[in-house]
């Protein structure tokens, strides 16, 4: 037997691979400090975790609505219309077992052989693998500008993908680029898939939706999600705003695959949507203090330079003072220095020449971190 042609366009995600090789090398008494994975080190909300068990009492383990229990799809319609200034129904509202089907779904529904989508590079690299998947064409953009979007158009472009605040830079889309955007293809044939599930964790200025802006909400898939504003990785739950139009499309791929998302996380959803926020807000705090530190640790290593990011909770230094690629630096810092960390090809071929740390750890380990880095350059 041997496999679809398919299957020869399908990526993966490094960060699981250095997970593994990581737990290897602490399976042989190595001490690791993980900076690879992207996932927030706090305990989801008490109040969260409360309201998923009650579900499980209550009897919310059996099949729920395709697209999502009602009343979880009021509240996320709310708190979109509340976050994005932009009034949405629940009608639009799509629940999903994680972020990646909002991704998948979408671009099965509208993406053919021949057609274009852009996308950020670097960026998440499943934006890559899901478009050459679906057989479309790959076209990367390499810095999150109006012009450098713009001048990838062609008469064959079907889709944008937006990330702000972004994975890995860290960076936000300025909102003078955002209308910019937004004026150049607003009567254009073209959708626009904006994650948006850093949305919470910014350090200056709000992210900007593009789809609040005017005549942008019915060209524009909001995806968001649980994951990493309510540290519920492991929940598996998100949701995306669709365009009327591609509603009904998106639960039939639904209906053909996962079938519905587990009833009892979404009970859980609602209780992190409308109850207490004072985790979220102590999480982005601690978050910008470790970003302050780490960063400024970077800049003390001889070949890196490391911009300040915005929002995620990522750092992104360029090593190309080092002298050394990206997988060379990283693989010598996780097997001669005990710190992994992502080399920023893994994010796309423009990123090449940087690394990717995950701030997602304790003060006292990126410290550390720093420490162990020092004692490998020296």
């Amino acid at each position: 037997m041997k496999l679809a042609a398919r299957m020869s366009r399908i990526g993966t995600e490094s960060a699981f691979e250095v997970l593994r090789r990581a737990r290897a090398l602490e399976a042989q008494g190595r001490s690791i400090i993980h900076l690879e994975i992207g996932e927030p080190d706090f305990e989801t909300p008490r109040h969260v975790i409360d309201a998923g068990k009650a579900a499980l009492d209550q009897g919310f383990t059996h099949y729920g609505p395709t697209q999502g229990l009602p009343e979880l799809r009021a509240s996320i319609a709310k708190y979109v219309s509340r976050t994005r200034g932009v009034e949405v129904s629940a009608d639009r509202v799509t629940v999903v077992p994680g972020g990646k089907p909002m991704m998948y779904f979408p671009m099965l529904a509208v993406l053919e052989e021949g057609d274009e989508a852009i996308y950020p590079n670097p960026g998440f690299p499943i934006y890559e693998s899901m478009i050459r998947f679906c057989g479309a064409t790959p076209v990367p953009y390499s810095t999150v500008t109006t012009d450098s979007i713009v001048e990838k158009l062609t008469p064959k472009t079907r889709l944008i993908i937006l990330n702000s605040p972004q994975n890995p830079t860290g960076s936000l889309m300025p909102v003078s680029e955002i209308c910019a955007l937004a004026e150049a293809i607003r009567d254009r044939d073209i959708l626009v898939l904006s994650d948006e599930i850093y949305s919470r964790i910014y350090f200056g200025d709000e992210p900007l939706s593009i789809a609040s802006l005017p005549g942008m909400l019915e060209k524009t898939i909001i995806l968001d999600g649980f994951s990493k504003t309510y540290a519920m990785t492991g929940w598996r739950l998100g949701y995306g705003v669709l365009p009327e139009w591609l509603v009904e499309p998106v639960n039939l791929m639904i209906v053909n695959s996962t079938s519905c998302t587990a009833s009892f996380t979404q009970r859980a959803g609602i209780a992190a949507l409308e109850g207490p926020q004072d985790d979220v807000e102590t999480m982005v705090m601690e978050f910008r203090r470790r970003r302050d530190a780490f960063c400024a640790g970077l800049n003390t290593l001889p070949g890196f330079r490391c911009p300040v990011p915005e929002g995620a909770f990522y750092a992104f230094p360029d090593i190309r003072g080092t002298g050394k690629s990206s997988k060379e630096l990283a693989d010598a810092l996780l097997n001669d220095a005990g710190v992994a960390c992502l080399s920023g090809a893994a994010f796309g071929a423009n990123g090449e020449g940087y690394l990717r740390f995950s701030i997602a750890n304790s003060f006292d380990n990126l410290t550390t971190a720093i420490d162990r880095m020092r004692a490998y350059f020296q």
